[in-house]
């Protein structure tokens, strides 16, 4: 299907499939991209399911060609994402610019750990293990004396103070809790960890290389893709789609969309996927093989069969996280038998 440029918001309404969510976005995203506010913006394409909806949606408003597109190369992606990107280049007639990690995933794994679970998971062991935590069923009480400094000028405990809270269910979300994930203290005391544990790899590969670009290149507007009904802590800490920051805005065109909006949007305007989901029949992208997928497993026989070398790569950077999790989830398994 042509995609069509819109010079005229009503004209880019009159399109829109009779959902108004959709409708809805379109005149946020026509107010937020053409604002004389921003003289640059930049989005950051991933090619995912998500990221094909927003750049069609950002494309189809940008009526100054105002919005650079990048692209960050973790090392880890499939070759069939770097092909679907050659092809959302010709179908737009845009360039997405890569941009390499500051540090490459299999140096920052090396260096600061695996991920393991989920991001705050893996930030939360991160900090433990820095204060050479040993896993220790402990009050709270008697943990932040043993692993924590008082500081008399701010009047609280410094260190590893969150991470400890985290450990001891302390905090008032159970998101922030480690019961969140079931058994998984109870399966840590029993079995510490003998390998290093972060979520760093992110950080160097996404979120630093974002940061870097948006201070050196003078962008007022950052575009990306968090969708609420997502849930994580990731989206939750986002109350909607824009915000306002010190050096740089923040928008996020698919916020308020659901599955069922994706599925009404990719039919009405002919959104084609990569062959990540159309012929892997994978349901999430991004870095190959990261143990942060529910799924991994079953995204390791697809990384095995169609691409072989990537393979080879993701079992010699996760291979200690992968055998964690297994035994996290036989132990989880075998308490709910009992």
């Amino acid at each position: 299907m042509e995609v069509k440029k819109y010079k005229d918001l009503d004209e880019l309404i009159q399109n829109c499939p009779p959902h108004s969510i959709i409708g809805e976005n379109y005149i946020r995203a026509w107010a937020k991209i053409n604002s004389p506010l921003y003289d640059r913006i930049v989005c950051a394409i991933s090619g995912g399911s998500d990221s094909d909806i927003q750049f069609d949606i950002v494309w189809k408003c940008d009526v100054d060609n105002k919005v650079d597109y990048v692209w960050f190369d973790t090392g880890l992606e499939y070759q069939a994402t770097k092909d679907h990107l050659k092809y959302l280049e010709e179908k737009y007639g845009v360039k997405i610019k890569p941009y390499k990690p500051v540090k490459p995933i299999p140096t920052a794994c090396k260096q600061h750990g695996q991920p393991f679970i989920s991001k705050n998971v893996s930030e939360m062991i991160d900090r433990l293990q820095r204060h050479n935590f040993q896993w220790e069923d402990e009050p709270l009480e008697v943990l932040l004396e043993r692993y924590c400094e008082w500081d008399e000028k701010k009047q609280d405990w410094v260190g590893c103070k969150n991470a400890l809270m985290w450990w001891c269910n302390a905090n008032q979300s159970i998101q922030f809790c480690i019961d969140y994930n079931k058994h998984l203290k109870e399966f840590m005391v029993a079995n510490p960890p003998k390998f290093k544990i972060s979520a760093k790899c992110c950080k160097y590969g996404k979120k630093d290389v974002l940061h870097k670009l948006v201070n050196e290149e003078g962008y007022d507007l950052n575009i990306f893709g968090v969708r609420r009904s997502e849930g994580g802590i990731r989206s939750t800490s986002y109350k909607t789609c824009f915000n306002e920051g010190d050096v740089c805005d923040s928008y996020r065109p698919l916020f308020w969309y659901v599955n069922d909006d994706k599925l009404t949007y990719e039919k009405h305007y002919g959104v084609i996927h990569s062959r990540c989901y159309t012929e892997y029949g994978l349901k999430r992208t991004g870095c190959a093989g990261c143990p942060f997928g529910r799924d991994f497993e079953f995204e390791l026989e697809v990384i095995e069969e169609f691409e072989p070398k990537l393979f080879k790569a993701v079992m010699n950077i996760f291979d200690d996280s992968y055998e964690y999790t297994r035994a996290y989830r036989r132990f989880c398994e075998e308490k709910e038998r009992e």
